[in-house]
């Protein structure tokens, strides 16, 4: 992506999020019923084969060995913009079945988001964010997920709303992830924590902070005496 189309990215994120006050809540089996319906009852990523997975026992294992598995986004009325599932590899067994993986033992895969609106990017963004804060808080060496090179032209429809177990190669590449291995148009990325620089509060509150620093444009200083 061009400097220019990052400007432009950045812009209309901006314009976007200026108007939204947002909340991250950790996905957990509590918070489930408040991530979209969809999510409720699926356990494909956590299923191998034709061999399913009770969802209930998958909560409470993974909530014992690491807590939430997830984030779910709301605005300030509580209205639901999106969630995301991310946990250890190893908790997702079908990412062992998949073109490009298997994934590293290391690190914290993300596996699914869902957006609400078509018209709210700006959210993955956030979920991602959110996930890379939460990840390195629990002191993981990296992050990971699946990727899928588009062709150009590609609608935003197609690349952040039909697919929500794969994401845009381009759009991860952006916020720093890089190529592990492919195959075809699926790529395995990676985001390794080593060369981040560290964010000093940690937890979710404050890297919705940093989200909105990131993309919410500065207020206009005040001529004195106004």
């Amino acid at each position: 992506m061009s400097e220019g189309s990052r400007d432009s990215v950045v812009q209309r994120t901006r314009e976007r999020s200026s108007h939204v006050s947002t909340r991250v809540a950790g996905l957990t089996g509590a918070t489930l019923e408040t991530a979209p319906s969809v999510c409720h009852r699926c356990v494909w990523w956590q299923s191998r084969g034709n061999r399913a997975t009770h969802k209930g026992r998958w909560m409470e294992d993974i909530e014992d060995e690491w807590g939430a598995w997830g984030a779910i986004y709301h605005d300030d009325d509580g209205r639901l913009l999106g969630s995301m599932q991310f946990g250890p590899a190893r908790s997702f067994p079908r990412a062992w079945e998949l073109p490009a993986g298997p994934p590293s033992d290391d690190a914290v895969l993300i596996t699914c988001a869902y957006l609400v609106e078509q018209s709210t990017r700006w959210v993955m963004q956030s979920l991602f964010l959110a996930a890379i804060g939460d990840a390195r808080d629990r002191g993981a060496k990296a992050l990971e997920t699946f990727a899928y090179r588009y062709s150009e032209g590609e609608s935003q429809y197609e690349r952040f709303q039909v697919h929500k177990t794969i994401f845009p190669a381009d759009f991860l590449a952006d916020l720093g992830f890089r190529t592990l291995r492919t195959s075809g148009f699926v790529e395995l990325a990676r985001l390794e924590f080593g060369g981040l620089v560290p964010v000093a509060e940690g937890r979710r509150d404050k890297v919705l902070r940093v989200v909105k620093d990131a993309f919410v444009p500065a207020p206009e200083p005040v001529p004195p005496g106004v």
